[in-house]
C-alpha cells in the first residue's frame, strides 16, 4: 500500500510517497529523525592568511609578461635572445589541471626568464622580459 506524505525540511518542501512494508514484510527500513540541532550563538568567522610574495617576484613593467593568475608553470616555450611577436605562446600555466597559454603583448627579444617549468607563480608574477 502506498502512503503520501509531505515534509519540510530546511524550509523546503517535498512531496514523497512511501510503500507500507507490511505489504513488502522482508524490505524494512529504519529511519529516525535526526536530532535537533541549537543554532549557533553567531557565526565564526577565519580570515585566510596573507598569500606569500614568492622571492622571485619582481615588479611587473611595461614590457613584462605576468602569469595570469596562479599555479604551476608547466612550460616555457622561449628561450632568451628569441625573437617574439605580439601574440606568440611564451608559456604554459597550469592550474586546477587546466592548462592556459600566456601570449606576448609585445614584440621583441627575450631578454629575461624569470621562472622555470614546474615552478609556482603567483597572479601577476613576472615569467619573463622583453626587450
Amino acid at each position: 500500500m502506498l502512503k503520501k506524505f509531505n515534509i519540510n525540511v530546511d524550509g523546503r518542501r517535498y512531496n514523497v510517497v512511501v510503500e507500507d512494508e507490511d505489504t513488502h514484510p522482508q524490505a524494512t527500513v529504519a529511519w529516525r529523525a535526526p536530532a535537533p540541532v541549537a543554532p549557533a550563538a553567531a557565526p565564526i568567522v577565519v580570515e585566510a592568511p596573507a598569500p606569500r610574495a614568492p622571492a622571485a617576484a619582481l615588479p611587473a613593467g611595461a614590457r613584462d609578461v605576468v602569469a595570469p593568475l596562479a599555479g604551476v608553470m608547466d612550460s616555457i616555450e622561449v628561450r632568451i635572445g628569441q625573437m617574439v611577436n605580439v601574440g606568440d605562446k611564451v608559456a604554459v600555466l597550469e592550474a586546477m589541471k587546466m592548462k592556459t597559454d600566456v601570449f606576448a603583448k609585445v614584440a621583441g627579444t627575450v631578454e629575461r626568464i624569470a621562472v622555470k617549468a614546474h615552478e609556482s607563480v603567483d597572479t601577476g608574477q613576472v615569467i619573463l622580459t622583453i626587450a
